[in-house]
């Protein structure tokens, strides 16, 4: 089972590389290429996410941490941010909450194995996707 880190100070500019090494990472253990697209998209949302909890908070130099790990027959993602206690906000309680729940819909829609709890520090986003049986094969 091998992990890539990447931990990034809580800045919407850091979110771009974010994906771009989730894709590649994901590319690299055999994630299906019709599924990188919805990777891509998941670990965007959720960066974004955790950049906007950050933001919010007043919590200055943060980090936001990405683990990447290829396990036996799952590729799994896990986002964790350093706002404090993760908080999911009630419909319509005002923007920011709009906004938080919308990027929770949208990660919802794309990633069938989705957990959203708690971490040492604040969020945590976990999500897996399949690795094909061929891939393993090899």
């Amino acid at each position: 089972m091998a992990t890539v880190e990447l931990r990034f100070s809580a800045l919407p500019e850091h979110v771009r590389t974010a994906r771009l090494v989730a894709a590649a990472v994901a590319r690299r253990v055999g994630v299906d290429e019709s599924v990188l697209d919805e990777v891509r998209l998941a670990v965007g949302e959720a960066c974004s996410r955790a950049v906007g909890l950050h933001q919010r908070a007043g919590v200055l130099g943060g980090a936001v941490r990405v683990a990447l790990t290829d396990q036996e027959k799952r590729f799994l993602i896990e986002v964790e941010d350093e706002a404090g206690p993760m908080s999911v906000p009630a419909p319509g309680a005002d923007e920011d909450a709009d906004e938080d729940m919308l990027g929770l819909a949208v990660i919802t829609g794309l990633v069938e194995d989705l957990e959203v709890t708690n971490g040492v520090r604040g969020g945590l986003i976990r999500m897996s996707w399949p690795v094909p049986a061929d891939v393993l094969a090899r």
